[in-house]
């Protein structure tokens, strides 16, 4: 008797749908709601909720509830958990296609220096911290700068702590700016961090990339003191982890021509 055929792993058939593949690839450049990707996509939003829920529940999307309009939600894909899955995937076709995610390889100097904006309300945590680690890992290959729709008086000293503790960057002398002192600036990538400003970020000209990471503020869900340190260290890892997908897409690897 013949034995049953094995089942194909479960990221390819998720992925192999065509609808489901299309989400995928919009939320990997960016955070959407439900009608953006109805937009997005020209499928009908109960369509859309059926395969988020099928991402959702095989763990590659998240979900949370905007901070701007909480009857909305942000969808997130987790390109971590994304790589986990071909690698598994690999190694379910052939154990020689198993691989392990590296980090991205040290890139050439630009010709020209790629300009990023990573903005939020108050421009006193998650967007300098964006900033910091995004110039940290590039090693001044792109310029990057961050402001806020309604900065701060300063730097939250969680941000400036976790910073210093985690990954020897000092952003103490730095302040809050706001985003109109930015207007005649031109961006390749303008980031916003927090669901408030996308709604009010102003245009910028040249045409940049917009793209949104909707995470919470770690000063509103902690409190004063010690008990608010741990949402600035799990603020600051993940937006560590969404800057290293970025890196690749702000200086890409040249691809190998053959003949």
């Amino acid at each position: 008797m013949r034995p049953a055929d094995p089942a194909a792993p479960a990221f390819v058939q998720l992925a192999a749908h065509p609808l489901r593949w299309k989400l995928l690839t919009e939320l990997a450049a960016s955070d959407y709601r439900v009608r953006e990707l109805v937009e997005r996509t020209g499928q009908p939003q109960n369509l859309i909720s059926y395969h988020l829920r099928l991402l959702r529940g095989s763990g590659l999307v998240t979900a949370r509830r905007s901070s701007h309009d909480a009857r909305d939600s942000y969808y997130h894909l987790d390109l971590q958990q994304c790589a986990h899955a071909l690698a598994r995937t690999g190694s379910a076709l052939h154990p020689a296609l198993a691989f392990t995610p590296a980090p991205p390889p040290s890139l050439p100097r630009p010709a020209r220096r790629p300009a990023v904006l990573f903005a939020c309300t108050g421009n006193s945590a998650r967007s300098p911290i964006a900033e910091a680690l995004l110039r940290h890992r590039t090693n001044g290959q792109v310029e990057v700068t961050s402001a806020g729709s309604h900065p701060k008086p300063r730097l939250h000293p969680d941000a400036v702590q976790v910073l210093r503790e985690q990954h020897g960057i000092d952003i103490s002398g730095q302040r809050p700016r706001h985003l109109h002192t930015l207007n005649d600036r031109r961006f390749d990538y303008v980031i916003t961090l927090c669901d408030k400003v996308r709604e009010v970020c102003p245009d910028f000209g040249g045409n940049p990339r917009l793209v949104h990471w909707s995470i919470p503020d770690p000063a509103a869900a902690a409190g004063p003191g010690p008990t608010g340190h741990p949402a600035f260290v799990h603020t600051a890892a993940q937006i560590d982890t969404r800057i290293r997908y970025l890196l690749p897409l702000l200086t890409p690897v040249p691809q190998e021509v053959h003949p």
